[in-house]
């Protein structure tokens, strides 16, 4: 053999080596992928009665939501008509029970003081219409 034979022998068995390598390298690359789809065939799976149930829970909630509207809508219809009531019973009763009341505080002020001049037995009294003598 020449050394050109030896060359070219060691050469061929590097490069079955390498083919090997490369062999056993793809072989756990194929087993790799085959988990990798297994897994996401199993979360697809999974994932269909979770979405289905996150979708039964919206249209839960879109129901809820409408009955909240409602609700919302009659509670501004209430607090509109009560502000309109308290505007009409400002109106119509405002004055007048201003004016009775500031007449009550006032007779009530005037009987106090009243009171207050007997009890003093008329030291600070005003005499209207006499002439003092002196």
């Amino acid at each position: 053999m020449s050394a050109g034979q030896i060359a070219a022998l060691i050469a061929a068995g590097a490069f079955v080596l390498l083919v090997l390598f490369l062999a056993i390298a793809l072989i756990k690359l194929g087993r790799t992928l085959d988990e990798a789809t297994i897994a996401i065939r199993k979360a697809h799976e999974n994932t269909d009665p979770l979405l289905h149930g996150a979708n039964d829970t919206i249209t839960h909630v879109n129901t809820q939501l409408e009955r909240v509207d409602g609700i919302t809508a009659n509670a501004q219809a209430v607090s509109g008509n009560v502000s309109a009531l308290s505007s009409v019973f400002t109106a119509t009763l405002g004055g007048p029970l201003v004016k009775t009341a500031a007449l009550s505080y006032g007779l009530s002020k005037a009987v106090r003081a009243r009171r207050k001049g007997k009890a003093e037995n008329g030291k600070h009294t005003l005499r209207r219409g006499r002439k003092s003598k002196r």
